[in-house]
């Protein structure tokens, strides 16, 4: 009963930025809507970590799972990309560093910042 109260927080929470994504025609995602929420309940304590610690220690243990039915539209569809394999497999690589090397300079800025 525990994890279904933790899940139905999280579900709740990503409805409420889809509807607040449809309401306002906004061109951010609405999931990502949610994860603003949802962080800005948790630094402000509306929510408590441990209201949800359970059911996000789940998710993220099987964060795996939910990348296959991605990678089997992917398998599906190879005939429509095959001609531009190089140039995605190129901007994947690219932008995989990229976004490696400025989550790097983040977490020391916040760590940096979290001393002073």
């Amino acid at each position: 009963m525990k994890l279904l109260r933790q899940m139905m927080i999280i579900l709740l929470i990503c409805s409420a930025g889809e509807v607040i994504h449809k309401l306002f025609n906004l061109y951010i995602p609405g999931n990502v809507i949610g994860m603003v929420i949802l962080f800005i309940c948790l630094c402000t304590g509306i929510i408590k970590l441990e209201m949800i610690s359970e059911i996000s220690k789940f998710l993220i243990e099987h964060l795996a799972f939910f990348f296959i039915p991605a990678g089997i539209g992917l398998i599906a569809y190879f005939d429509l990309f095959r001609e531009d394999l190089a140039a995605i497999l190129c901007i994947t690589f690219i932008v995989s560093i990229a976004v490696m090397v400025i989550s790097g300079w983040t977490v020391q800025a916040l760590r940096k910042g979290f001393k002073k």
